[in-house]
């Protein structure tokens, strides 16, 4: 897995699919305590098609390379970052696709310069108010003490509680991978340093940082693609409809059998906003990935 060196410090990441300079590229921005390995049945489908998707592991917890112990490591400073690996990549025309907290840093990123990002996929993430959702706000309390983060993480060694109501079972529908979730809670057990991100990641959160996001989502000129689970009862669909109503291009899709990572429960229907983006963003003679669905319901 390449590495990159950021203000933050550094970020590993993978790097899936073609490389020609003429690529459509996507970049993709996980959640808190999860990592790249969320987008994984998306990535993968999409890189067989020709789009280069970058996957960097976000210092968000199930991270395994700790950032720089002095860095600022707030959601603003993550959604800087985001920007950051654009630059230091020298990607232009880049889908922004994000779910859950980074749902939330995608929209943060909007606020500053765009002109590397030509279009921005959602999944159920984070949006004005619910920043987080109210019944994850005791988690994010419990993650400014390395203690809790420390004792959390023990617990969640049985399946049983990662699987539960009160760790990822909200989030996946069922069958839930053990190996994949226990790839997520992995860096928390084996490293302190990881346990000091989460909890620099916590302390750092303003939950009114995304209040006033329509005053800036507004602005984006480029298409917008909501691909929003309606079996989530935090994320619900009706902050989904605010969300996709404050873009000025946007387009949202309501997927009966899917709750918050979408990209796990239906992959297909995230690939399609993906190409779905792709094609409305890039001129007409730039090549666009094959098998372009452009289907979907516009609502609101």
């Amino acid at each position: 897995m390449p590495t990159i060196d950021l203000p933050i410090g550094p970020l590993d990441y993978r790097d899936l699919g073609p490389r020609a300079a003429d690529t459509p590229v996507a970049v993709f921005v996980h959640g808190f305590l999860v990592n790249s390995t969320v987008w994984d049945p998306v990535a993968e489908k999409l890189a067989a098609d020709g789009v280069r998707c970058i996957l960097p592991d976000w210092p968000l917890g199930a991270h395994r390379r700790p950032v720089n112990p002095d860095a600022d490591l707030s959601p603003v400073a993550v959604a800087a970052a985001v920007a950051g690996l654009l630059a230091a990549l020298d990607l232009h025309d880049v889908v922004l696709v994000g779910s859950d907290t980074g749902g939330g840093l995608c929209q943060l990123a909007l606020r500053g310069d765009t002109h590397r990002v030509s279009g921005l996929v959602l999944t159920n993430c984070d949006a004005f108010e619910q920043f987080p959702p109210r019944f994850f706000v005791p988690l994010f309390i419990l993650a400014r003490s390395r203690f809790a983060v420390w004792t959390l993480a023990q617990q969640t060694r049985l399946r049983a509680v990662r699987h539960s109501p009160l760790g990822f079972g909200p989030l996946l529908n069922r069958p839930r991978p053990a190996s994949l979730t226990r790839g997520w809670i992995q860096p928390l057990l084996d490293s302190a340093a990881i346990r000091r991100d989460v909890t620099r990641f916590a302390r750092g959160m303003q939950r009114t940082e995304l209040a006033d996001a329509a005053t800036w989502l507004s602005q984006f000129e480029g298409p917008v693609h909501l691909v929003w689970g309606t079996r989530d009862k935090h994320f619900t669909i009706e902050l989904g409809r605010r969300l996709a109503a404050a873009f000025r291009r946007a387009q949202l899709d309501e997927v009966a059998e899917a709750t918050t990572f979408v990209s796990i429960d239906r992959p297909d229907a995230v690939v399609s906003a993906v190409r779905d983006v792709l094609g409305k963003s890039r001129g007409p003679n730039r090549p666009t990935p094959s098998n372009t669905d452009n289907t979907g319901v516009l609502r609101g």
